[in-house]
């Protein structure tokens, strides 16, 4: 379907850029990927720029779905600020690092005063200073690079006219330009006859710009097209991308990620540590998050220096050439095993008692769902023939059915049990057998979390419309499976309320999890709320951690 075109830089603009780039990227991922030989000929740079976009993406959506029963729309600080924050935490790889701090370069610019939307001369501004930012935040920049791609976008948009549509036409242009250079300023890419991997993804993202602003998919980049006679501009020479690949083995053995919690000062000593560890060193964020990507030998001593400058997380250390390993060395080869759990789990008390049970979890933080690359990541972990996949949270049953497809299409048999809550997956990993056949464990752990009612006690973060009516901000929201049914001032009271309408249908089991913002004594009022009022009712409590929600409540 056309899209319309977007005169002014504003949330819906953000929204649509998103969701083109995103469509755009999964096209191109498999030939992006396929000229990949710089930093290192490791084949991914298509997928993780996709990936990197799709959390982007799910995070602008989700700021739209929570406008959607109101009559007010987001803000262009919302999308845009929703854009770069998933971005930075979704970040995947050299070039999906790098591309996150051209977003959050953006941002800054685009959130800056209270403007409802930009004009070509805000784009350009926020273009300048993404390729600015982006280039400060990696150790060594080298040009023939996604840099070198982004800075000439900005150049040719300073020279553009005053709409953002010939602004963004203009970046996209001398973006295609720059990238048909590349051969000529890196060896790596002249011996291949490939342009760079990461300046395509980039020109790809800028295309999608461009027709969120006109309507009009531009021309497909042609390297024959914008070739200056300084190199090879070939993409496509399979036998030369070989054997760039079968020679990478020279540099470090290990790509080192994670999300980092650090003030400012901690991350400055931080960047110094890990330059002298190893090499394509990029450290982009801000505000006291941060995405951390190096190459090193030692990868411990990475996560060490994380350790020492604040709390890093998501933690993904890759072995060139041998997928994922534990941060001590390779991981030894072993055996599958016939059946396993994956599941996704809102805070770390959780993951430690789904753990327990067995289960391999991603963790997904306030305001951070996982990626269907993270959950594939987790599936792989799993190491197992046959995975019972649990989102536990209705807003990813998309992003799990595509981690369960890609999983699928890897050889492993794997069922996905639409859990909406993580007192759901509780229910479900209760009756979990991995000794009888797949079929009847699925069944009878989807009977399981189907029977099991759920609620959530929150508080609201703004105005807005509800089924319960109009609440404030700093209200107390009871929801039950998933809708509001009580709004109230006190979270012990609501909970109260909320349990007696849940148990009015009866109940045998009632689970309460309680998040680090749980008020003293709740637990101990609801257990005696229930044993008082409600015979034959039993209750279990366990604690979630940051887990978002104050509490959350479940009725078997």
């Amino acid at each position: 379907m056309a899209q319309v075109p977007q005169t002014f830089f504003d949330a819906l603009a953000v929204r649509t850029w998103c969701g083109l780039a995103l469509g755009a990227l999964g096209r191109a991922r498999e030939e992006i990927d396929a000229i990949n030989v710089y930093p290192v000929a490791d084949g991914d740079t298509g997928t993780n720029l996709y990936l990197t976009v799709e959390s982007a993406t799910g995070a602008v959506e989700a700021v739209f779905a929570g406008y959607e029963l109101g009559e007010e729309v987001p803000t262009l600080a919302d999308a845009v600020g929703a854009m770069a924050h998933g971005a930075l935490i979704g970040a995947r790889g050299n070039s999906g690092t790098i591309l996150a701090q051209l977003l959050r370069g953006m941002a800054h610019v685009l959130t800056e005063g209270e403007a409802t939307h930009m004009d070509g001369e805000g784009l350009r501004l926020a273009l300048r200073y993404a390729a600015d930012s982006a280039r400060r935040a990696v150790a060594h920049p080298v040009e023939g690079t996604v840099l070198s791609v982004a800075s000439a976008a900005a150049d040719a948009a300073d020279a553009a006219g005053s709409d953002c549509g010939t602004v963004a036409r203009a970046a996209y242009e001398g973006a295609c330009k720059a990238l048909a250079a590349t051969p000529g300023q890196l060896a790596a890419l002249e011996r291949a006859g490939v342009v760079d991997a990461g300046g395509r993804g980039l020109v790809v993202v800028l295309g999608a710009l461009v027709e969120a602003f006109t309507g009009e998919t531009p021309a497909a980049f042609d390297a024959h097209a914008h070739a200056s006679g300084t190199g090879p501009v070939v993409h496509g020479r399979v036998d030369a991308v070989s054997d760039a690949r079968a020679g990478a083995s020279a540099g470090p053995a290990f790509e080192v990620i994670y999300l980092l919690e650090a003030e400012d000062s901690a991350v400055d000593r931080l960047q110094a540590r890990l330059d002298a560890l190893g090499d394509s060193l990029v450290v982009v964020g801000g505000d006291g998050l941060w995405n951390v990507h190096v190459h090193v030998d030692d990868a411990g001593a990475a996560v060490e220096a994380g350790v020492e400058a604040g709390r890093p997380y998501r933690i993904r250390i890759t072995h060139f050439g041998a997928g994922d390993v534990h941060s001590g060395g390779e991981r030894p080869p072993r055996e599958r095993v016939q059946r396993a759990v994956v599941a996704v789990v809102p805070g770390e008390g959780l993951a430690g008692l789904y753990g327990e049970a067995g289960a391999t979890t991603v963790l997904a933080r306030p305001g951070e769902p996982p990626a269907s690359g993270e959950l594939v990541d987790a599936v792989r972990r799993a190491h197992a023939r046959e995975v019972v996949l649990l989102p536990n949270d209705a807003d990813l049953r998309h992003t799990a059915a595509a981690a369960a497809e890609q999983a699928r299409a890897e050889g492993i048999r794997v069922a996905l049990i639409p859990t909406r809550s993580a007192v759901q997956g509780i229910a479900a990993l209760a009756v979990h057998q991995p000794d009888r056949r797949f079929d009847e464990d699925v069944v009878q752990m989807t009977s399981a979390a189907g029977a099991t009612r759920y609620a959530e006690v929150v508080i609201a973060e703004r105005q807005s419309w509800t089924m319960a009516g109009i609440c404030q901000a700093g209200d107390v929201l009871g929801l039950i499976d998933g809708d509001v049914a009580v709004i109230g001032s006190d979270v012990t009271a609501t909970a109260e309320t909320v349990l007696d309408r849940m148990l009015q249908a009866g109940g045998e089991l009632v689970t309460l999890v309680l998040g680090d913002e749980a008020p003293e004594g709740v637990a101990d009022r609801l257990e005696v709320r229930v044993r008082e009022a409600y015979l034959a009712v039993d209750t279990v409590v366990h604690r979630g951690g940051r887990q978002g929600a104050p509490l959350l409540i479940g009725v078997e």
